[in-house]
């Protein structure tokens, strides 16, 4: 097999740039990719892979933070007004917006996973008109979403892969795996997906993610270190309300246990095998000072460098929840609003995505380490696969930004495109080779 995978991704480039563009004009946040979704399904099809959406792919009961029945069924509504096919928006009803392409290869060979996530974030895009996106007419006309990571990018580069490998189908041996992740952002929706074993028969699996560490068009970190476990908790807490002047003993103060709650939560013991973090970044109580209060909430999340380390984390702070509800003699619910599992890269195969790399020429430096730092859900899957006894890795294109991730600001650099679809295309082949 002989092809020259920087060539077809920048004869791809204009498309890659347009769709990018289209995705990042119209951005849907966790469980709303309606229309992104239908797109995907859509391209893939027409490409002549195997489309497996909504159900098929994601488990309902491992969703987590889903927005509200009348909330998801706007969104639908939206997207469909914006053109999505209503085939594909009627089979993911629920937010269960997943989609997986099966490329079924001419002989027998390895399954290669490759994942790339599609939710926007919940952000109003700024409006200056120094900002490309406003500049160049894509910026967001469905207010408070907002593509502020990257996700229009990752997309928009996961169908030129699909493009470039579907070509190649006769002259590869295996099958390739393409997965449309919805709900990053929270670390939402790789659980339901892992759990609904979209990626169980996969030999090798690769991530990927443009800037973030790599905030330079030409780098390219793939040892990457750091990946932290995380959960996220709401605890929901209710009282007695109760006039606290003339009866405050018939009242039961859900404020207090939350509280109570927030204080002890920050003093749960360190783990020694290894760094450990809590965050209360919200509590809401309440209804006025003579009105003993009836219901609180507070919103925190647990995080460790291993998976064990978070759920000691976790366990830990959900007792102490528990215990703040049973002293101030109030109910407590609490609901998992979002995860992520701890991993490692596997070694054999970043040298394998780096001597690649080196062949396509197309990076001017290829960093030797890289620390991640924070929590990315696509671990979830790079677990599973790994404890089915495959191999997975993550990885960061470098791309020049107009402003920090998440930010209302944000822009990269388009030219990390086509580098990402030369390097995800020739790693693939590479493993799919006779």
């Amino acid at each position: 097999m002989v092809m020259n995978f920087v060539e077809q991704a920048e004869k791809l480039q204009e498309k890659t740039i347009a769709r990018r563009r289209d995705f990042h004009k119209h951005p849907e946040a966790a469980w709303t990719e309606f229309r992104t979704a239908a797109i995907v399904a859509d391209t893939l099809a027409g490409l002549g892979y195997e489309v497996l959406a909504g159900a098929e792919v994601v488990d309902e009961q491992s969703m987590m933070g889903v927005p509200k029945t009348a909330e998801l069924e706007r969104h639908a509504e939206r997207a469909l007004a914006q053109g999505a096919n209503p085939v594909w928006v009627e089979k993911m009803r629920g937010g269960k917006t997943g989609v997986v392409g099966v490329l079924r290869c001419a002989r027998p060979g390895p399954v290669i996973g490759l994942r790339f996530d599609m939710d926007a974030n919940d952000a109003v895009e700024t409006e200056e008109i120094t900002h490309r996106p406003v500049r160049d007419g894509f910026a967001s006309v469905n207010r408070g979403a907002m593509h502020a990571c990257g996700h229009d990018g990752h997309t928009a580069i996961g169908l030129a892969v699909a493009e470039i490998l579907a070509s190649l189908k006769n002259e590869l041996c295996g099958t390739v795996k393409l997965i449309f992740q919805p709900a990053e952002e929270g670390v939402r929706g790789a659980r339901a997906m892992s759990v609904k074993g979209v990626a169980d028969d996969v030999d090798y699996f690769l991530g990927l993610h443009i800037g973030f560490n790599t905030k330079e068009t030409g780098h390219l970190a793939c040892r990457i270190e750091g990946f932290l476990a995380t959960t996220k908790l709401d605890a929901v807490f209710t009282g007695i309300a109760a006039h606290a002047g003339a009866a405050p003993e018939a009242g039961r103060n859900a404020l207090l246990a939350a509280a109570a709650a927030a204080l002890n939560l920050h003093a749960i013991a360190r783990h020694s095998q290894g760094p450990s973090r809590i965050n209360v970044g919200q509590l809401e109580a309440g209804t006025g000072r003579n009105v003993v209060p009836a219901n609180a909430v507070i919103k925190l999340e647990t995080r460790g460098t291993t998976t064990a380390i978070n759920e000691y984390m976790c366990s830990e702070a959900m007792r102490i929840i528990k215990a703040a509800a049973d002293m101030y003699g109030v109910q407590v619910a609490i609901s998992e609003m979002g995860g992520a599992a701890g991993a490692e890269n596997d070694l054999c195969l970043v040298e394998r995505v780096e001597k690649v790399a080196e062949r396509l020429k197309i990076f001017k430096e290829i960093w030797p380490s890289c620390y991640f730092g924070a929590s990315e859900d696509c671990t979830y899957f790079m677990e599973r696969v790994q404890q089915h006894g495959g191999k997975a890795a993550y990885i960061m294109i470098g791309a020049n930004l107009a402003a920090g991730h998440h930010d209302f600001r944000f822009d990269f650099d388009e030219a990390a495109l086509t580098q990402a679809v030369a390097l995800v295309s020739a790693v693939a082949a590479d493993l799919l080779k006779a």
